[in-house]
């Protein structure tokens, strides 16, 4: 992104100084009173009205007229007040004397005091995950590609100004709540037991999110492909037109300026969706901090859990089996218990693989055959020398994987040529397929929708592309275990592709 910055960009700003003077308070409370007041649509102010509010809220003391006044024309000196000479009457001798103005807020003071109301209710960071900001978009988008050369006179500034507010919204939230999920009173909540109770609906929020920003996101990434650089500039001067009609009093913004920001605002959506040459787009970024923020809450609650099972108390265990021994009448049967309480004491740990016929946790242990293991003795008498032991051989292990392999590979062969003999084919054209075959060809479209060019290359140099439907078109994808409904996608395996190094 290209970013240029004029000179009184680069100015001091004295609007601030107030913030930071000596007589803070003071300065504060009265270009707060001005403020409220300017929201009530009053905007010029005499010296005793301002006194007369300021006193009124009791958090000066020993305040005068005398100060006040001193203080408005320190203010208007910094740039945060303009004044005008007040022609009312003077009631009274001290009024004639005195030189009366009424003051007025600059529109830096407006937004200084608009940005330091917004501070004051700022708590934490905030922000939310909200898809419907998604569908305003891909709404304002489709309308773009749909009537943007019979856009009545004001509609495609309302257009872009709605499109744009609910993409600079949703991008702020969005950073914001993320932000939030890993600061450091997040953290110390994640570690206490009230985090267990709040762990399923935060995990479904971010989850509902997720699934809201593949199905809508990507939509308007295509929308966006589809909008070429000359409907764009229609768009953009229809924009353009429907500001500059509007009436101003103040000089504004020219047009070469006005459009710079357009296009400037254009290029930060579509490349928020799309990404670049030299990066990947804010939308793959953001689905993969949310992914990450949810593994993240499923770890800290699998940590609480196992502190909770390690730190539970086994007195009444304990105090119960006492009971036990104590009800014991030999000590035959003592010792019986001890061993299915405790095991054997005088044990030895092996190490080694377990071969095991099955993974089933329902077997016991006694119906499992024994792994038979040679013990060395550590006995330090010389024993008599025993024949040498053969090496062993794993060749029949690594032939059985090597034909495993190339049975595998052969199934994918048979399965590329039967896609490739098909041509170009839809998801719902195919026959049905067989598990292993359907495993794969979702795989397919997996890695292509992952990828911007929608293709991959298979290490046999078959080029696999997958089209999106235009219309969202389902479809039913049949297989022996089963059907599912999915995309109509476009299908299409080519032969040809040469490898470089």
């Amino acid at each position: 992104m290209d970013v240029t910055i004029s000179p009184a960009g680069l100015r001091a700003v004295p609007e601030l100084s107030y913030l930071t003077a000596q007589n803070v308070a003071r300065y504060r409370a009265i270009m707060r009173f001005i403020y409220v007041e300017y929201q009530r649509l009053k905007y010029w102010l005499r010296p005793e009205e301002i006194y007369n509010g300021v006193l009124a809220w009791g958090v000066l003391d020993n305040y005068t007229l005398e100060l006040c006044l001193s203080d408005l024309e320190s203010l208007k000196g910094w740039g945060n007040l303009a004044s005008r000479h007040d022609g009312g009457r003077a009631l009274s001798l001290e009024e004639y004397m005195r030189k009366k103005s009424q003051y007025l807020l600059t529109p830096y003071a407006i937004e200084i005091e608009r940005m330091l109301e917004t501070l004051e209710k700022v708590k934490g960071y905030g922000g939310s995950l909200e898809t419907t900001y998604f569908d305003t978009i891909a709404a304002c988008i489709h309308e773009i590609r749909e009537n943007a050369m019979l856009f009545e006179p004001g509609k495609a500034l309302l257009n872009w100004e709605k499109l744009y507010e609910a993409f600079k919204t949703m991008h702020e939230n969005a950073a914001d709540f993320i932000a939030s999920i890993h600061s450091i009173q997040a953290e110390e909540m994640m570690a206490t037991e009230g985090f267990l109770a709040l762990k399923d609906s935060l995990t479904n929020y971010l989850q509902h999110f997720v699934k809201g920003l593949q199905r809508s996101a990507y939509r308007i990434e295509g929308q966006l492909l589809r909008v070429g650089d000359g409907l764009r500039d229609v768009y953009l001067e229809k924009v353009l037109a429907d500001e500059q009609t509007k009436p101003r009093l103040e000089q504004g913004k020219s047009a070469e300026e006005l459009w710079l920001e357009y296009r400037q605002g254009w290029n930060n959506l579509k490349r928020w969706f799309i990404g670049d040459e030299q990066e990947p787009s804010e939308l793959t970024l953001l689905e993969k901090a949310t992914k990450d923020t949810i593994a993240k809450i499923v770890r800290s609650a699998v940590r609480l859990q196992e502190r909770r099972r390690g730190g539970m108390s086994r007195r009444n265990d304990l105090e119960t089996l006492g009971r036990r021994f104590a009800q014991m009448e030999t000590l035959n049967d003592a010792h019986r218990l001890a061993a299915y309480a405790f095991g054997l004491f005088p044990s030895r740990h092996l190490q080694g693989h377990d071969e095991r016929d099955t993974e089933s946790a329902d077997v016991s242990a006694w119906q499992v055959p024994p792994n038979v293991r040679l013990i060395r003795t550590r006995s330090r008498k010389r024993s008599n020398r025993t024949s040498a032991e053969p090496m062993r051989t794993h060749t029949a292990k690594r032939e059985a994987y090597r034909e495993q392999m190339k049975a595998q590979l052969e199934e994918e062969k048979a399965f590329v040529e039967l896609m490739k003999g098909m041509g170009e084919t839809r998801i719902a054209h195919l026959p049905i397929l067989k598990p292993k075959e359907r495993m794969r060809l979702l795989q397919w479209i997996g890695r292509c929708t992952a990828t911007r060019a929608r293709s991959f290359v298979t290490p046999d140099g078959y080029q696999i592309t997958v089209s999106l439907p235009d219309d969202e078109e389902a479809a039913v994808l049949r297989s022996e275990d089963g059907d599912l409904t999915m995309l109509n996608y476009t299908i299409q395996v080519t032969e040809g592709v040469t490898l470089h190094g």
